[in-house]
């Protein structure tokens, strides 16, 4: 048998007898400047464990240095009603919202791009994994994930090895935790083909007295390590692979990918849980990017005092890594406490007790300082602030880009608009059976929706909804949108137009949006076109949130998705959550009865630049997105909650990509159930060509159905509020179609055949056993937690 035998440590007093000793700074991420930073924190060279500590600390990917100028309007530009249901916001793991009556849910949503393209199963699971630890940290159970998606052109060669590899690492972490996806995203376009973007949402439910925070206060107190062993896996993974952009070719840079075990991370969770419950942890934080030197500094850096550890006490899946790759690998599944010594014998009986491995490493201390020893010997002390929070904060050159003003001059209107029913059928298809707005049955089948008994609302629906409180029905709703064709034409207008789309979406299932969670995703910021793309952006997104009075909790930047000189769109993922006092009185997208009233609320315009319809029918993508005026959204989701509070509504559907006709075939696909529309008024009061009624993608609008019986209060509801409504068709289940008279009719069975074959075509059968097939959107949900059953047929 053979003995390893590691290096020699590289302590604080070998860094200050020998300063100048090269060393691989710029491998690690850091800039010559960076270095010389550190060095005059440190008043010598650092050591190569602080090395590590400040290369993955200081990476764009951790320490926000080239966003975190911009991000500080999401915490200036608030108002009174913003905050009055906001627990905790931004800074701590994950945002946490007050729904009512003692409960409180917390919400998060952050990327997983560069290892998704270079490892897409495992870099997708990691993801799913990393994010449901920000919510364990908080006290909280987790409840429900989400993904937004978006990769490469459908047909090229290298998307099925990236679409495969995600969304089975998704299903495959997510299933296995027992935890329901309940909505996302996923949308294909070239931009993406070298730099897909995987962003994983969670939400937890937590009783308001049993919020954590994380910090490593008490001088005295235990600093515990536990959960899965620490590996080589994920090392560099934020400071290297998320941190910089992808050279032309295929995937490299392997071995930053992290390892996921789901069925680790659920024990976790419950070990977790039951410490809390039983008061054990003072505070508690999770080890995702940058590890073990993350969780220190940053528990260190929210506490009043310092801290010292000994990583020899680590426990290790690899014998063989030095100091350093401990210190920055990303091994997943672990988490790091602080606890008091009287209550240490008591957590580690609750951790033995769910087998799950734990290493006390040190305690809190009273110096202010982060010490670290490894074989004896001190090989790191820093402040914790200079490596966690006081990083490096760059004003990077911002340009407004070149090549804008030619391509918003480049408008949609001049596009040839079809006129005959014929050719309106053919593009109102086209669209359908489009990538982008096909069915994703083939993605959502793949996930358990329905795990856990409280999903009220999922796929196809507009929003995902959850059920917090049994007894009283209490919910909340979550929606996530994003449109970076619209961004790439004006960002700030297209990351208004995501929060509207979100906010709307949440709205139009009976839910009073509540809060936002955001994942800015960009291209690199050392290009200044980016920075100002980026800078547009999150002005746009903080003042429409001002607009809206509803506060960003947290997120997530993502930068460097780009290939060699090419970035992508920019594409701000905006999730909303919203509040609903009874989950009974949920709203699906499609209706289910016949002979119930459509009704179109808002109005439509000639938008047609960045639509769906476009850049599907003629690959064209330029001019200005749609205006938003987000006063009238707030009255619209102000209109949607007391009709659906007066049981007026149906269903309700928001239109949005490939607009009405879109919206319809959707909301007839979602039960079956066929509809005749008329646009003559419609048409007329708006000034509008059937195409454009069709196609165009205006904002603040929706389609509703309603009881006959209803329609004299509906409609007297929406007078008194100002409101612009139309009746615009019938729902008509014995006629099986869609008919838009005048123009064309499509039966139920060629929408869906048009809708549900282009992910097949590409990718393979579809998982036939469909969760989302077969119940009801309304009513009180069964012992399961599931729609009723259909009887219907």
């Amino acid at each position: 048998m053979t003995t390893h035998v590691r290096p020699k440590p590289d302590t604080v007093q070998d860094a200050a007898a020998t300063p100048d000793k090269e060393q691989p700074y710029e491998a690690l991420g850091l800039k010559a400047d960076e270095y010389a930073r550190i060095k005059e924190i440190l008043g010598r060279r650092p050591t190569s464990g602080e090395l590590a500590m400040y290369s993955v600390m200081w990476s764009e990917h951790c320490s926000y240095k080239s966003s975190k100028n911009y991000l500080r309007q999401f915490g200036k530009k608030v108002t009174p009603e913003m905050t009055k249901n906001l627990m905790v916001g931004m800074g701590e793991n994950a945002g946490v919202v007050d729904v009512g009556n003692g409960w409180a849910v917390t919400f998060k949503v952050e990327s997983h791009n560069h290892p998704s393209y270079v490892e897409p199963y495992q870099g997708a699971a990691t993801g799913v994994g990393g994010i449901v630890r920000d919510i364990i940290s908080m006290g909280a159970r987790p409840v429900a994930v989400m993904d937004q998606l978006r990769f490469g052109a459908i047909e090229h060669e290298d998307t099925q090895r990236v679409v495969h590899g995600v969304v089975g690492g998704i299903s495959f972490y997510g299933n296995c935790l027992g935890l329901p996806n309940i909505g996302g995203e996923t949308y294909f376009d070239p931009v993406y083909q070298g730099n897909p973007l995987v962003n994983a949402l969670a939400v937890g439910v937590l009783r308001h007295e049993d919020l954590h925070l994380a910090n490593a206060s008490g001088a005295g107190n235990k600093v515990v390590l536990f959960g899965a062993r620490t590996g080589g896996d994920g090392i560099g993974g934020a400071s290297i692979l998320a941190s910089d952009t992808f050279t032309e070719g295929g995937p490299t840079k392997r071995p930053a990918v992290q390892v996921g075990d789901p069925f680790a991370e659920k024990v976790l969770i419950e070990c977790c849980l039951e410490l809390f419950q039983e008061e054990l942890v003072e505070g508690i934080q999770d080890l995702g990017a940058a590890g073990i030197s993350c969780a220190t500094s940053e528990l260190a850096s929210n506490g009043d005092g310092g801290m010292h550890i000994s990583l020899d006490d680590v426990l290790l899946r690899d014998p063989t890594l030095t100091a350093e790759e401990i210190l920055m690998s990303e091994s997943q599944e672990r988490m790091m406490a602080v606890v008091r010594p009287e209550k240490l014998d008591d957590f580690l009986a609750v951790v033995g007790k769910w087998e799950v491995e734990t290493s006390v490493l040190g305690e809190v201390t009273g110096t202010g300082r982060l010490v670290i020893d490894w074989q004896g010997q001190e090989i790191v002390n820093v402040d914790p602030r200079t490596v966690a929070v006081d990083g490096p904060v760059y004003d990077r050159p911002v340009a407004y880009p070149t090549w804008i003003d030619a391509l918003q001059t480049d408008t949609a209107a001049s596009l040839d608009r079809p006129a005959d029913g014929p050719a309106l059928k053919a593009q109102f298809l086209q669209l359908l059976g489009s990538p982008n707005l096909a069915s994703k049955s083939w993605v959502t089948n793949q996930y358990d929706t329905y795990v856990l008994g409280n999903t009220a609302l999922s796929f196809p629906d507009d929003g995902g909804m959850i059920r917090v409180d049994e007894e009283t029905g209490l919910g909340v709703t979550i929606a996530t949108d994003a449109n970076g064709r619209y961004c790439q034409l004006d960002p700030k207008q297209g990351a208004r137009l995501a929060l509207a789309e979100a906010y709307r979406n949440v709205a139009v299932t009976g839910a009073v949006p509540a809060a936002v969670t955001d994942c800015l995703n960009f291209g690199s910021p050392e290009n200044p076109e980016v920075m100002w793309q980026f800078s547009e952006a999150v002005e746009g997104l903080a003042d429409g949130c001002m607009e809206l009075g509803i506060p960003v909790t947290g997120g997530n930047v993502s930068f460097y998705n780009q290939t060699g000189t090419t970035p992508i769109h920019p594409t701000p993922v905006v999730g909303v959550l919203g509040i609903i006092d009874d989950v009974a009185l949920r709203v699906p997208s499609g209706w289910q009865d016949d002979g119930h009233n459509i009704y179109l609320l808002g109005t439509t315009a000639l938008e047609l630049d960045g639509s769906a319809w476009a850049g599907t029918v003629h690959g064209h993508l330029g001019g200005r997105p749609p205006a938003v005026d987000l006063e009238q959204e707030k009255a619209l989701a102000d209109l949607l909650h007391a009709a659906s509070g007066e049981q007026l509504l149906t269903s309700a559907h928001d239109l949005a990509d490939g607009g009405l006709g879109q919206s319809l075939a959707e909301s007839v696909l979602r039960f079956g159930i066929g509809a005749r529309v008329v646009l003559d008024e419609l048409e007329t009061r708006d000034g509008v060509d059937t195409a454009t009624a069709l196609f165009s993608e205006s904002t603040g609008r929706v389609i509703v159905t309603v009881r006959r019986e209803d329609d004299v209060r509906f409609q007297g509801l929406c007078d008194g509020r100002g409101f612009p409504v139309l009746r615009i068709g019938v729902t008509d289940a014995a006629s099986g179609s869609l008919e838009v008279q005048g123009a064309f009719e499509a039966t139920v069975d060629e929408l869906r055949g048009t809708h549900a074959a282009t992910l097949p075509a590409r990718f393979g059968d579809v998982i036939t056993e469909d969760v989302t097939e077969g119940y009801v959107g309304r009513g009180p949900l069964d012992d399961r937690g599931s729609f009723s059953p259909r009887t219907d047929s």
